[in-house]
């Protein structure tokens, strides 16, 4: 069996889906993006596999990764990492199509017979936080993420630190204490801000925070850590076991956040995952992407002991009349009950596309860009 064609689709919202077939006919699905660098990464995908796997026996998917990694004298980033992680997923498809089984099958199997998944809400006052997570509860979601940090000067006001606070007191009055929340603080504060706003943003016990500091400067993260109760997550803009090495080495967060369709697909997170069992460290895999991404999610939890909850953005507890799902032949494949998640059992990511819906979206046209803010003065805030 060989490799022996493949096609790529932009899709909306956001999203790249990778084709990958084979000369006996089987088809896998991996779905390598960089939110904002479509085009890049599709030329990334393009360049690997024209170059490298065409014509190789998909089975052989340790070897592929390293050579994909290796195989060049400049290599990592996020570019590179995530069209070898959408690779990889589609690799890891194939395999589980060939031998009839799931893909935590092939990766040592279950550790668990279901992941609790957890639901983004947002809303731009407090009280429209409170209505969107009310909802949410009501749709069977046990734990919740938010976003309160918004636009940070580099030292701000206590006004601004009140109002992040505000939105997570809402959302905490409204849904009380039996529901965690993730407060997700997204890079965008100075060292100097995090410390005060994760002191002032504790009593509402949240969950974690997020991504209290840029990747950069994760050497002040111990800083953070002396001010405040609550753990702390990150990971999201790592894209390997080398980048996250001294993250847990030294234990730096409680929770590592990789992403399987940016940190090297899932032969890379499941190793990520290990090294942080090894140091005591949770995993809470990142997902703000489509069906194929959260399906290799939904896989690696199966099979990842320290893993605590699911990120997702498909709102899989509507799978009908869902946008996000409609790539999908069946749009209710995810078995959702009571804020968890059953992984699909049929062989490979467990899902098949609906490749007239896939063709037929990526004539639309593709060019999300994230907002680009400024500060008062004219600088460039973080997004």
């Amino acid at each position: 069996m060989e490799i022996s064609s493949y096609e790529l689709f932009e899709v909306p919202p956001r999203w790249v889906f990778l084709r990958l077939e084979t000369d006996t006919g089987l088809v896998g699905w991996g779905e390598p993006i960089v939110e904002g660098h479509a085009r890049t990464t599709v030329t990334a995908v393009s360049e690997i596999i024209d170059n490298y796997l065409i014509g190789k026996d998909p089975l052989d998917i340790e070897r592929h990764w390293q050579a994909m990694y290796r195989g060049r004298h400049f290599r990592g980033g996020p570019i590179l990492m995530s069209s070898i992680a959408g690779i990889d997923q589609a690799l890891w498809d194939i395999k589980g199509k060939h031998y009839g089984a799931p893909i935590y099958d092939l990766i040592g199997g279950r550790s668990r017979d279901r992941i609790e998944v957890y639901q983004w809400i947002g809303g731009d006052t407090p009280a429209a936080l409170a209505d969107a997570a009310v909802t949410a509860v009501e749709n069977g979601y046990n734990t919740l993420k938010m976003a309160p940090i918004g636009q940070f000067r580099r030292i701000d006001s206590p006004a601004t630190v009140s109002k992040a606070c505000e939105r997570v007191a809402a959302v905490r009055d409204a849904v009380g204490d039996d529901i965690d929340i993730a407060v997700d603080f997204r890079g965008r504060v100075t060292k100097g801000m995090a410390k005060w706003t994760a002191a002032e943003m504790d009593e509402y016990d949240a969950m974690f925070y997020e991504e209290p500091l840029l990747p950069e400067h994760f050497d002040a993260l111990p800083d953070v850590a002396a001010h405040s109760k609550t753990p702390l997550a990150s990971g999201e803009r790592m894209y390997s076991r080398w980048e996250f090495k001294r993250t847990i080495d030294e234990g730096l967060v409680d929770i590592v956040q990789p992403d399987p369709s940016h940190a090297g697909g899932i032969s890379e997170t499941k190793k990520i995952a290990s090294a942080a069992e090894a140091a005591d460290i949770q995993v809470a895999l990142h997902c703000p992407l489509g069906p194929i991404a959260f399906a290799t999610c939904v896989q690696l939890d199966m099979s990842i002991h320290n893993a605590i909850a699911q990120a997702q953005n498909l709102d899989i507890h509507t799978p009908y009349e869902n946008e996000h799902l409609a790539y999908l032949d069946d749009p209710d494949i995810f078995s959702f009950e009571n804020g968890y998640v059953t992984a699909p059992d049929a062989p490979g990511l467990g899902l098949e596309i609906d490749e007239e819906a896939v063709r037929e979206r990526s004539q639309t046209g593709l060019d999300w860009q994230n907002p680009i803010w400024y500060h008062h003065d004219g600088s460039v805030a973080e997004w």
